[in-house]
């Protein structure tokens, strides 16, 4: 079963042929798993973009991942992504496997999490969400970006996940209370502009409940301290812990937990 669908608006992505170059595998590594990776067109409708799958270990289970083939990959014919908040730069952010992700994932999986209302905020391709849902959470990812749900619907599958809640969630606009509070928030490399520690703490002060705890990876950007102290002045505790990120100084990513 696919997942369900809140406040989603899909683009018929109907347009224009962007570059296609050769395809390519390889092997990356992150926070200790390896990800064999094989690439894919994609040729179901008229879309225009490559993809491959990647496959790697979470704690006791292996995944498989479908992402964008690379970060030159874009296709936003009725701008719907820009609209969305999501410019031409940024179209195929979204569609990585980030390590700071792959950590946060990590750490997810030691967790027993059982029966928690758990959010994960800008999920990108949901790897987290993916992991949570294994583990027996009830769990809600959002994303502003116009493809996310499909690659959220498609990795479900292929990971054998059973239905994962899905909605778009624009940090800039009005917030729909109707999901509720949370037990756990959790999200990773959210924080790559400066208002976005702002937003964010906004965000997950309205979704954050009583006793709720915040999980965010960060590899190391330079809005973590902004936020962290926007989220301490609305009453959180706040402690962390570090890990290495590839291509950064050494222990740059930090893993930040807060308590209501």
């Amino acid at each position: 079963m696919g997942p369900r669908r809140r406040n989603v608006s899909l683009n018929p992505y109907k347009g224009r042929r962007v570059e296609r170059r050769p395809g390519f595998s390889r092997f990356i590594r992150r926070c200790n798993s390896v990800a064999a990776c094989t690439t894919a067109h994609v040729t179901r409708g008229s879309l225009r973009y490559h993809t491959r799958v990647i496959d790697l270990r979470i704690g006791e289970f292996d995944y498989r991942i479908r992402a964008l083939k690379d970060r030159q990959q874009f296709f936003d014919p009725d701008e719907e992504a820009e609209r969305a908040g999501v410019p031409p730069a940024m179209w195929s952010i979204f569609g990585q496997l980030w390590p700071a992700g792959v950590h946060l994932a990590q750490e997810i999986a030691k967790r027993d999490v059982r029966g928690l209302r758990i959010l994960e905020i800008g999920c990108g391709l949901a790897l987290s969400s993916l992991v949570l849902r294994r583990g027996g959470a009830d769990v809600t990812a959002t994303d502003q970006h116009p493809l996310a749900e499909r690659f959220l619907h498609h990795n479900c599958g292929l990971n054998h996940v059973s239905e994962v809640a899905y909605c778009h969630l624009d940090w800039r606009d009005d917030i729909d209370l109707t999901l509720g509070k949370f037990d756990l928030i959790v999200g990773s490399d959210v924080l790559y502009e400066r208002n976005h520690a702002t937003l964010l703490s906004n965000v997950i002060q309205l979704y954050a409940g009583t006793d709720a705890e915040i999980l965010i990876a960060d590899p190391g950007r330079g809005n973590c301290g902004a936020w962290t102290g926007a989220m301490l002045a609305k009453g959180f505790t706040s402690t962390e812990s570090r890990f290495s990120v590839e291509g950064r100084t050494a222990l740059s990513g930090r893993l930040m937990k807060l308590h209501r």
